[in-house]
């Protein structure tokens, strides 16, 4: 047992080390901006754009259950436009950020894991370093910043689907006018309430994709080592998902 124990501590050291060699290895690539340039943008749309779809989907149906809920909950002790008000700032402030960062976890961060470990097992990595590219400004440099850069956009235009989605669930299924749902809306609303979600999510896409690349390009063992890779790197990603909504909201929302 105590082998055991010898084994994962110097392995969960040893990783941290691999850790440190992948970020100097990353800060290294800036500079190499005719390399990882020309491969942002591609990245962007496969990244961000593609991933409109679910994200909208999940923010759709969240927005109707937080409407219906926030109406059960506050029947009888206060008046219902409150509907509007903890939609708004749930969807913007947790729902919206977290329940993104959680599925594109699993789409974003499993499918750059699987690629960049089919790319090392199959020896692709080793090829472009025989060209004498930087595997780390052709292929994680362009997916961090894209993660980055389009995780806030895809988070926004899903707080906004939210948004419209408890109205449209308000005004139907409730008693509630437009009126009373925009006026709860607005009644507690802060701008700082967009920019915390949005700051969450561009931590999010900056962490998935950094744990993806990491895993893939160390991944080890054919098929099955390309498989545990991707698993982890989902496993992972939700943890750290987890860890940094925790330290956002003890960082920028304690009071002063």
């Amino acid at each position: 047992m105590l082998a055991a124990v010898g084994r994962r501590s110097v392995g969960f050291v040893g990783t941290f080390g691999q850790l440190g060699y992948f970020l100097a290895d990353l800060l290294r690539a800036v500079p190499d901006v005719r390399t990882w340039g020309r491969q942002v943008f591609p990245m962007m749309r496969r990244i961000g754009v593609d991933s409109l779809r679910i994200a909208l989907f999940i923010a759709a149906f969240t927005g109707i259950v937080l409407a219906l809920l926030a109406s059960y909950t506050i029947t009888g002790t206060v008046p219902l436009y409150y509907v509007g008000t903890l939609v708004g700032k749930t969807i913007m402030m947790e729902l919206g950020p977290v329940l993104v960062g959680l599925a594109l976890a699993g789409r974003v961060g499993a499918n750059i894991a699987a690629e960049l470990g089919t790319m090392r097992v199959t020896e692709q990595v080793d090829a472009l370093e025989t060209l004498a590219y930087d595997p780390h400004a052709y292929l994680v440099l362009p997916r961090v910043i894209a993660g980055t850069v389009m995780f806030p956009i895809v988070v926004a235009f899903a707080m906004a689907m939210g948004i419209f989605m408890g109205w449209l669930a308000a005004t139907t299924l409730l008693p509630l006018t437009t009126a009373q749902y925009m006026y709860g809306l607005r009644l507690y609303y802060v701008p700082f309430d967009v920019q915390f979600g949005l700051i969450k999510a561009a931590s999010f896409g900056f962490v998935i994709t950094m744990i993806g690349c990491f895993l893939g390009l160390n991944t080890r063992g054919g098929a099955e080592g390309v498989g545990d890779a991707t698993t982890r790197t989902v496993v992972y990603s939700a943890e750290m998902i987890l860890v940094l909504d925790a330290f956002w909201a003890l960082t920028l929302l304690r009071p002063s």
